[in-house]
């Protein structure tokens, strides 16, 4: 598990202080910058980070000349369920992981075991992703549909149990890379290749494609 950096953990406390102990309530201003990094036992400059990610978020806000306030039309019921992208990239790293771990033998066995049916059903839904990719379209359900009936021709039902947790990544993977157009470009050469390589009945070809497709999301989506 990824080390949360310091002004993500101190963001937490802050929003734990507004949800769970109700310190501070909408409307409210912040104790200033020295009081509160010497209670928190962090440096000016952790804390006035952790308030960015808290004003990227929308829960604070920094009035000229008055100090940091907690915005008053903020419902702190709410708050408890707000998600930060920071959240969001730890996350994303451990289901990154867990895929990469997972989905390339999920490929290895595919090949091998796949009937022509399946191997059928696995290059059309590839072939459906690049059109989606290249008519602007959402590409969520067929993603999951492709990489689904991968894990389906491994012919393994605990692989398949183990499905939901593989769209959870494919869903944040195709929402963070939406804006990139090289995660883009690198989505449909991969999948070009891990199809080409199970065409071939390959294994190791397709071990390897898949491997290096889920590396490629990685790099794009900056998890390290």
């Amino acid at each position: 598990m990824m080390q949360k950096r310091l002004s993500d953990s101190v963001a937490d406390d802050l929003m734990s202080m507004i949800t769970i102990e109700k310190r501070f309530l909408p409307g409210d201003k912040l104790p200033n910058e020295n009081e509160l990094s010497e209670e928190l036992n962090i440096s000016r400059t952790t804390l006035r980070e952790a308030i960015r990610i808290l004003v990227t978020n929308g829960v604070v806000e920094i009035r000229r000349g008055k100090g940091t306030y907690i915005k008053d039309d903020i419902d702190p019921e709410n708050l408890e369920s707000l998600s930060f992208l920071t959240d969001a990239k730890i996350n994303a790293k451990d289901l990154y992981e867990m895929r990469l771990i997972f989905e390339p033998e999920a490929a290895y066995y595919a090949t091998i075991r796949a009937s022509d049916m399946e191997l059928k059903r696995i290059l059309e839904y590839g072939k459906q992703i690049e059109q989606r990719i290249k008519r602007k379209e959402d590409r969520t359900d067929v993603e999951q549909n492709f990489h689904k009936s991968i894990v389906k021709a491994t012919h393994n039902e605990f692989m398949e149990k183990l499905m939901p947790v593989i769209y959870q990544a494919i869903d944040k993977g195709v929402i963070l890379s939406q804006k990139k157009e090289l995660a883009i470009k690198d989505t449909i050469n991969d999948h070009k290749m891990i199809m080409e390589f199970m065409k071939n009945r390959n294994p190791e070809g397709a071990r390897s494609a898949m491997k290096i497709h889920i590396l490629h999301a990685m790099d794009e989506l900056g998890i390290e």
